[in-house]
């Protein structure tokens, strides 16, 4: 009678083990989806914040296939004002030749990236290139890591101007502060 009374007390361990863990899996294997769903919008947010516009395409695309289109005049464009450690206040204005790369191969080229139509959108360029810049205060376009993202930011309003990414790359040149 022993024998079966353990073998019964056995059984109903066994059995509330087998439940337990079954409970247990479920839990651990719900939390571990989420996990692996955090981990993957990190990594997507990482990669963004990696990207830099025109970076990976600027290198992939061959100098054989690229077009230059200079804007005419120098940019004059009023920076953000910066203050002192006084509290002074002072404007500044950056000046500077801009041009733009373009992929002579992608298919928006044709129609866009043409020197007569890139003169008929200068205007909107300056235009794109001034809302970006004036954000900036002359330290801030002097530090060459705000002026990359500065650079950066200015291709992107452009590519959205033109709804296209045919242009990858921006040069600025010539630069000076008044």
């Amino acid at each position: 009678m022993k024998k079966n009374l353990l073998s019964i007390v056995i059984l109903a361990l066994l059995i509330v083990n087998i439940v337990l863990t079954a409970i247990m899996m479920v839990s651990v294997i719900g939390t571990n989806g989420k996990t692996a769903d955090l981990v993957t919008s990190i990594a997507a947010a990482m990669n963004l914040e990696l990207y830099e516009p025109g970076g990976e395409t600027a290198n992939a695309i061959p100098l054989s296939q690229t077009a230059t289109y200079s804007l005419a005049d120098r940019l004059m464009i009023q920076l953000k004002p910066s203050t002192d450690g006084n509290g002074n206040s002072s404007s500044s204005m950056i000046i500077f030749y801009m041009s733009l790369a373009m992929d002579t191969e992608h298919e928006d080229y044709a129609a866009l990236g043409q020197p007569e139509t890139m003169a008929g959108f200068e205007i909107q360029i300056k235009d794109a290139v001034a809302s970006v810049v004036q954000n900036y205060t002359k330290e801030e376009c002097q530090d060459p890591a705000t002026f990359e993202r500065m650079r950066a930011e200015i291709l992107s309003a452009i590519q959205n101007l033109f709804q296209s990414d045919f242009i990858y790359r921006v040069s600025i040149s010539d630069v000076m502060y008044q």
